[in-house]
């Protein structure tokens, strides 16, 4: 786990906000931008993967952690969509000049689906990895009985298991979900868009994907569905079809923008 903050910083974003970050820089003329995950971090397979692809291939990387996660400064049960949006616009416009290539995992599709207004002249393309937007209303709020809503809108935590994993879910997370939500909104960039989604993905349906692909109205776009694929798509062989489409990417930005 240590090795993986290695070269890794601190990007301080307020007063004692501090986002734990890393950066390759390459000098290319693309940055590829990865966006973890709902209580993940910077240090899973497919951040590890991509940062080795790219270094393979000497092309930018930027990957970090939204306050609240993994190494960065705050708590989780303070944290909500548009604060994390809001830093990793900060740390990104501070650190990747140039052209953009967003890849979003989960909850993190959700985030850079958010950002792409905000970079709009940059941005080049998007890899949405089992891609959650909208996740807090669609597969929490509406599928909780009166008993939980009633917890949360209380102002209690509610405590959600889910995979031995527990996930501390409250009111100000979920109501600012709904402020946020983007399937419901359309996205006009020119760009290109792959989208990832295993069938045999428990938490994340993979109608989300392919709604995620009709908010994009003039993209060059794609959703591979992936036969024993689950949510995490960490597999060798996963990676491998995201490293693979990541290169068709940036080579296809590079011959013709």
């Amino acid at each position: 786990m240590l090795m993986s903050y290695k070269k890794s910083k601190d990007f301080s974003i307020f007063k004692k906000k501090k986002i734990k970050y890393l950066l390759l820089n390459h000098k290319s003329q693309i940055t590829v931008v990865f966006f973890h995950g709902f209580m993940s971090d910077m240090t899973g397979e497919k951040p590890k993967q991509i940062q080795k692809f790219c270094r393979r291939n000497k092309i930018n990387f930027l990957k970090f952690e939204y306050s609240g996660h993994g190494k960065s400064s705050g708590k989780f049960i303070n944290g909500n969509i548009s604060q994390w949006t809001n830093e990793a616009k900060k740390l990104i416009k501070a650190k990747a000049k140039n052209k953009l290539i967003f890849v979003g995992s989960s909850m993190g599709s959700w985030i850079a689906l958010n950002l792409i207004k905000y970079f709009k002249t940059k941005i080049k393309g998007f890899v949405g990895i089992a891609s959650a937007p909208d996740f807090l209303e669609e597969l929490m709020w509406k599928k909780f009985n009166k008993k939980i809503k009633k917890t949360i809108i209380n102002n209690k935590v509610y405590n959600l298991k889910n995979d031995n994993f527990i996930y501390p879910i409250t009111k100000q997370l979920i109501f600012d979900g709904k402020k946020n939500k983007i399937l419901n909104k359309k996205i006009d960039n020119k760009i290109d868009v792959v989208l990832f989604h295993g069938l045999k993905d428990n938490t994340v349906p993979l109608k989300f994907s392919i709604k995620t692909l009709k908010i994009f109205i003039n993209a060059k776009k794609k959703l591979i569905k992936i036969k024993n694929g689950d949510h995490r798509l960490s597999r060798k062989s996963d990676l491998k079809k995201i490293t693979n489409e990541l290169k068709l990417l940036i080579l296809d930005i590079k011959n013709f923008n």
